[in-house]
């Protein structure tokens, strides 16, 4: 009922919402044949249903060289991310992986649930890797080796700093920026592109990760790491945990808010980025994520759910970023108006109001000064289309016709 009634608050939803699911369904139906492609492909669908879809804005070659890309970072990460796997043991691993792609028989065992099957049957990614050209292996065997000894590097040490903590996001997604750079210059569908700008694009997504998953980080088993750095979260609490007790709510969330600022500074430069590329379907690859990314900042600013659930924007909202993310004037349109939608959140009295508003008033200034805001429908800050009682009784029918279907399968 909880999807029935979104649809009933935003029926606008519903197309952008029902084209999403057949692009979902047409992916899944693409997945190659060849079993150690198939198994890359389906792997993909399970660690990132939403990576998963995005990528499916590439073109065959790219898509394949981002797709074992990000497999084998994402294999990487679940090595770093096993809290289970001791120090001693953890370190020489995350600084040899580079080498062991090109090791069709090497094979971890570490994490839970599918990211188990990721290192269990790594040998498929490997297989994969080794078929990719030339430029392309380059580019992920270097960027793996560097996030590797930076993984490493972090291991046996806390984001004491705001510094540490962007050379931390850096090692973890500011290279993730930096390689997808190569690869499009590798497939010579992008100009080389400026390295701190591509720092930023991952910069900006991590963050606003490590933001939004506050409270599942903390409470992981067996123990928790956490990357909020102790230079803003100490001007708060005594310890980091503090911030999930309900007699901190009024610290937390501004130390919230001081951290989805600190994440504002990369806005900007991922503007720049975005509006010098070239290529359509890597626009839109790279574009997505951004406005969803902007979109989650807006909803955790000020947001005590932060500390106590899961904070994520609304699934029709994210089909509408899908369907409507096409032109580099959408991106801007969608920066502006989540800009704000966070705008109006900011309380006078919050610490760092003044910094936050001053941030946001930059990025809407980037945003008009591109011209690209005028004659514009919005579909973030109201619903521009008059849809009448037949459309919203037609999404209830067939929700009830889904019903239905579902119940006569469970019964069969």
């Amino acid at each position: 009922m909880g999807s029935l009634a979104a649809l009933l608050k935003h029926p606008d939803d519903f197309y952008p919402l029902l084209k999403l699911k057949m692009a979902a369904r047409h992916a899944e139906k693409q997945i190659p044949p060849v079993p150690h492609w198939g198994f890359c492909y389906s792997m993909l669908h399970k660690v990132s249903r939403s990576f998963a879809l995005v990528i499916q804005q590439l073109g065959p070659e790219l898509r394949d060289a981002v797709c074992i890309f990000y497999l084998v970072l994402r294999a990487l990460d679940t090595v770093e991310d096993d809290t289970s796997i001791p120090n001693d043991v953890k370190v020489p691993i995350l600084e040899a992986f580079h080498g062991h792609i090109y090791n069709p028989e090497w094979h971890f065992a570490c994490g839970t649930k599918e990211y188990k099957v990721l290192m269990d049957q790594f040998h498929h990614v490997s297989t994969a890797f080794l078929e990719l050209g030339e430029g392309y292996k380059e580019v992920i065997e270097d960027i793996t080796k560097r996030m590797g000894e930076g993984m490493a590097d972090f291991i046996c040490k806390e984001v004491e700093t705001a510094d540490d903590y962007d050379k931390y996001c850096h090692y973890v997604a500011g290279l993730v920026g930096i390689g997808l750079s190569k690869l499009f210059h590798a497939a010579n569908l992008e100009d080389p592109a400026d390295v701190d700008l591509s720092n930023s694009m991952g910069l900006f997504l991590q963050k606003i990760n490590i933001i939004r998953d506050y409270l599942e980080d903390i409470n992981e088993i067996p123990k928790s790491r956490m990357f909020w750095p102790r230079q803003i979260w100490s001007k708060y609490v005594d310890k980091l945990e503090d911030l999930k007790y309900e007699e901190n709510s009024v610290k937390a969330v501004q130390c919230l808010n001081d951290m989805v600022t600190n994440s504002l500074i990369h806005a900007e430069d991922c503007l720049t980025y975005m509006a010098a590329l070239r290529d359509p379907s890597i626009f839109r690859f790279c574009a997505i994520p951004q406005v969803m990314s902007i979109g989650t900042l807006a909803l955790c600013y000020n947001n005590i759910e932060v500390f106590r659930g899961v904070v994520k924007m609304r699934r029709g909202l994210t089909a509408k970023v899908i369907d409507r993310t096409k032109t580099m004037a959408d991106v801007y349109g969608a920066f502006y108006d989540f800009s704000c939608i966070l705008k109006s959140k900011v309380d006078i009295n919050d610490p760092n109001a003044q910094k936050t508003l001053s941030r946001l008033e930059s990025i809407q200034k980037t945003c008009k000064d591109s011209g690209a805001l005028t004659n514009r429908k919005s579909y973030i800050l109201k619903s521009q289309s008059n849809y009448s009682a037949v459309i919203i009784m037609f999404v209830i029918l067939l929700a009830i016709i889904l019903a239905y279907v579902n119940a006569d399968r469970s019964i069969n």
